[in-house]
């Protein structure tokens, strides 16, 4: 099966050359190229877009702004002139972040990450329930989401607290909670993302999730509290 692509960068050179890289790839399939936000993201959410190759400086609307205003978002490969962001890319659970001008070669090989991502999801059998892929101690973890307790902030990673244990993992706590149901998870503190369905009691200052308190921030009692009926 072929990742259904779309390049986005208002440099016609570049956006060229990246659709020309596509289309000699025999796993892509290249659906559409546009040089702003706006016209991508009606193409997103009008067709299946498994892979989107973007650039980051664009006028009127940067890369960041165009995935900020996504619900669900594809698989992301970053292309572009500068270094300054990649670090920023993180936060978008980039799979890649491809310096221009961008050789065969190197685009190849963020290609292969896709399609190696792509394909693990969809060999995980559905009764399995939800799940997301997260890369831990050099590696791709399968992670199911029911399985999830709470997430903390660690630094400059996160700790996943699952049934089966812990997982370090390189990310910002924004990142991730955009990976994860809204209806399930809630941020409850600066440092804490919580399963609800797994909270046992609470009160205005903590929320207890087997025998660990995690601490609520102010107000956060309210929102718990109606998420939690939500489920009901």
């Amino acid at each position: 099966m072929k990742l259904n692509c779309v390049v986005v960068d208002d440099s016609t050179i570049h956006r060229i050359t990246i659709a020309k890289l596509v289309n000699e790839h025999p796993d892509l399939n290249l659906i559409g190229d546009f040089s702003n936000a706006s016209e991508t993201r009606a193409c997103i959410l009008h067709k299946d877009v498994d892979l989107l190759f973007l650039d980051i400086e664009m006028p009127v609307q940067t890369g960041f702004d165009l995935l900020d205003g996504l619900k669900a978002r594809p698989q992301i490969i970053f292309v572009s002139a500068k270094s300054d962001y990649a670090l920023k890319a993180f936060d978008y659970a980039a799979i890649d972040y491809l310096h221009k001008p961008v050789t065969k070669d190197r685009f190849n090989k963020a290609v292969q990450k896709a399609i190696e991502l792509h394909q693990m999801r969809k060999e995980v059998p559905e009764e399995e329930g939800e799940f997301i892929f997260v890369k831990s101690n050099l590696k791709n973890l399968k992670i199911y989401i029911s399985r999830i307790k709470w997430i903390e902030a660690f630094g400059d990673y996160i700790k996943i607290i699952t049934d089966e244990g812990s997982h370090l993992v390189l990310s910002t706590m924004k990142s991730f909670e955009a990976e994860l149901p809204s209806d399930t998870f809630l941020r409850v503190h600066k440092s804490y993302i919580i399963n609800i369905e797994r909270v046992e009691r609470f009160n205005s200052k903590f929320a207890e999730i087997g025998t660990t308190q995690i601490p609520l921030s102010r107000n956060k009692k309210e929102d718990l509290a109606k998420a939690i009926s939500n489920l009901q």
